[in-house]
């Protein structure tokens, strides 16, 4: 497979050898462009960012981590502009290729480190996920991706973006290797014992493309058949659209309160959706977010109740496969609309999710997630190294 290297941000030149002798010695990884490097200025996928902040004097948690246990950082990663994506096309950096579905966008935020993990440039890579930022490209591109328990990892040296839904997580191409990197990352062993109950998400596949329900069907039957006792529930009763508007209003007004002071004192370059974007969640006023939280602590109890600890859930990680590279914004609306509509629940909630890939509909990749307890997200990385092929 011909590498493109658009995925690296353009002009930078990071390399950093891991300790030797580690656990993941060998390995080779790329940092989204929102993680600090010691030296090196974090450009947030916008061209006024860096100027106006310091160059950072250390590494972020997720980077120093992974160098400590021995992998080799590649190159810093391009990522949405200040993470205000799902689909991974910047105004500022341009678009990394999607190597599963060239004319198709890669999915974001967590753009450029999809893309090199999918075209084989490093072994892993680390990005974040809000809103479905890991998930969701996950998914687009055909590979592995975690969003951890909210809480769980350190996000020190990460710039945030809304802190309530905020999480640092990473992809790999194989059950393997994904396997080795949470070990690490989560510090903990993958489990012996698998979970004993699988809960399959009928609101979720019922909203997902017909062709998607039908491509995943094969694993969700092989994924019954791994965990054993099966049954069907709703994901969200309230309607899946309730909790997408939730965290449309909770993420977005967290998003404001982050950048705020910079946009006020700098006034600095934005594409246009961004700043639509932006200026819509300025407005968001205290009675919808009052709202929006009473929703949070909704779906929180759902959750608890749905997928205590031996348990599992499945859905779609996506309504459809990738969409294709430069449509147009009125068309690309709908689009992130419905992505949020089975992506809510993880800021909302939370709880741990991993996006398997193995599916294909009109030869572009769709992922099936599995979502666990919050704190069991080892049951999770053990479920995909069972279902590897």
């Amino acid at each position: 497979m011909a590498q493109s290297n658009d995925f690296l941000v353009p002009g930078s030149n990071v390399q950093i050898d891991g300790t030797p002798g580690g656990p993941l010695s060998g390995l080779t990884f790329v940092a989204k462009d929102l993680f600090d490097i010691a030296g090196h200025p974090t450009g947030a996928g916008n061209h006024d960012w860096a100027s106006a902040h310091p160059v950072p004097t250390e590494n972020a948690w997720a980077v120093q981590t992974l160098l400590d246990a021995g992998a080799s950082l590649a190159g810093k990663s391009i990522t949405d502009e200040i993470s205000l994506g799902i689909l991974g096309e910047n105004a500022f950096d341009g678009t990394p290729l999607n190597p599963k579905a060239p004319g198709r966008v890669p999915g974001g935020s967590s753009s450029g480190s999809v893309s090199a993990v999918a075209q084989g440039f490093c072994d892993l890579a680390i990005g974040t996920d809000t809103g479905g930022s890991i998930r969701v490209p996950a998914s687009y591109c055909g590979v592995y991706g975690i969003r951890p328990t909210h809480g769980r990892v350190p996000l020190t040296g990460m710039l945030p973006q809304a802190p309530s839904s905020d999480t640092t997580g990473w992809f790999a191409s194989d059950a393997a290797t994904f396997a080795r990197v949470s070990s690490v990352m989560l510090n903990e062993q993958v489990l012996a014992d698998l979970p004993t109950r699988l809960v399959v998400a009928t609101d979720a596949f019922g909203f997902a493309d017909e062709h998607v329900a039908e491509a995943l069907k094969p694993m969700v039957d092989e994924l019954s058949a791994i965990i054993g006792k099966t049954c069907e529930d709703l994901l969200a009763p309230q309607g899946l659209s309730v909790w997408a508007r939730a965290q449309r209003t909770l993420q977005p007004a967290e998003a404001w309160s982050t950048f705020k002071d910079w946009i006020e004192r700098e006034n600095p370059r934005l594409a246009f959706q961004v700043a639509r974007n932006l200026a819509a969640a300025a407005t968001i006023s205290r009675v919808d977010r009052n709202w929006a939280g009473l929703m949070r602590e909704e779906a929180r109890a759902r959750f608890k109740h749905l997928i205590p600890p031996g348990t599992i859930l499945c859905l779609p990680t996506t309504p459809g496969p990738a969409p294709l590279k430069n449509r147009p914004m009125a068309e690309l609306d709908i689009v992130r609309d419905r992505i949020t509509c089975l992506a809510a629940h993880g800021g909302l909630t939370g709880h741990p999710q991993v996006n398997l890939p193995g599916s294909t509909v009109d030869g572009a990749p769709v992922g099936l997630s599995i979502v666990g307890a919050r704190g069991h997200d080892m049951a999770l990385v053990a479920v995909a190294k069972a279902m590897e092929k």
